[in-house]
């Protein structure tokens, strides 16, 4: 880590102590290698509530069940639906189909803009990687395992850039690791992705033409196609919600129940209050004769001092 100061410096002198304190003014830079933002989520925008999207056609072949939206436009043949089981809508060629089109678009063409990129091997497998931006000028694969590490972040992204195709393997899945979530990760293709037989996936899919899920692959995310179709087989594909987060209200609400303690504090004065009841010293001179404990204090000469004087006369 690299650290820049400008200062202006003068010296003080304590009277009677010797000692000098160095006055520093001006500006701190901090650099070094982690310097670079660490990417935000890609806003999906009515896309989001889409577990399939496509642009010309959606294919399903054996019973297959989706959580989320399905939507197709500006195609309108949706082949194999009724053995389709969802808890969404389906939107067919309609406005909102239109919109989660236009909007898609959008998405893609952020993700494929975000940076700073890390150029990436042409297989994923056995490899741990950080939230980030990755790129492949070409194809992406996975043979195998990918793990991907938020280490404690919940709202850690990932961002995956191929410039051709996405393919991965039979058996090959996404793992998450501390606290990753699906939702927070996206793999922008530049033509078409094919998710191996019996593959668990991770993540939203944006591709600029088209997906094709083979037999019994499981997507947790969304498989979204710009131009061409989404084709199904035994699938199970899950549009799920990132978890909230709820660390800083809960730091707020310990850090604000502190002033109650010192709230109380205005009460620990109360017998001052007690205190100033108390008649004054000069009250209590003025009443002195009337508190004395008998009623001869009345016959002290210092108020008929005339009247005797005019009896010796």
């Amino acid at each position: 880590m690299k650290i820049t100061q400008s200062r202006h410096a003068s010296s003080i002198l304590a009277a009677g102590t010797g000692v000098v304190a160095l006055v520093l003014v001006g500006t701190v830079v901090v650099q070094g290698s982690n310097a670079a933002a660490a990417p935000t989520a890609v806003g999906l925008g009515t896309a989001g509530s889409f577990a399939v999207l496509a642009g010309s056609t959606i294919t399903n072949t054996g019973p297959t069940t989706i959580t989320g939206d399905i939507g197709l436009s500006p195609g309108t043949a949706f082949t194999g639906d009724t053995t389709v089981t969802t808890s969404g809508t389906i939107h067919t060629a309609d406005a909102v189909a239109l919109r989660a089109q236009n909007d898609l678009t959008t998405a893609y063409n952020t993700a494929a803009a975000a940076k700073p990129p890390t150029a990436i091997s042409a297989d994923l497998v056995g490899k741990t990687l950080k939230p980030g931006v990755y790129n492949s000028a070409s194809s992406v694969a996975l043979s195998g395992v990918l793990t991907l590490d938020a280490a404690g972040d919940p709202n850690a992204v990932w961002i995956f850039q191929a410039g051709s195709t996405l393919i991965t393997a039979s058996g090959s899945r996404v793992a998450m690791l501390n606290g990753a979530q699906a939702c927070n990760v996206y793999w922008q293709v530049g033509s078409s992705a094919t998710l191996g037989t019996g593959s668990t996936f991770k993540g939203t899919i944006l591709a600029l033409t088209s997906i094709t899920l083979t037999t019994a692959a499981k997507v947790d995310g969304g498989v979204l196609a710009r131009n061409g179709a989404v084709t199904m087989d035994t699938n199970t594909i899950t549009r799920s919600a990132c978890t909230t987060v709820t660390t800083a209200p809960t730091t707020r609400a310990s850090s604000s129940a502190t002033p109650s303690s010192s709230a109380t504090r205005p009460s620990t004065p109360a017998p001052s209050t007690t205190r100033s009841a108390t008649p004054s010293p000069s009250t209590a001179g003025n009443t002195t004769p009337s508190a004395s404990p008998t009623g001869r204090v009345s016959a002290t000469p210092r108020g008929p001092v005339g009247t005797g004087d005019n009896s010796s006369g």
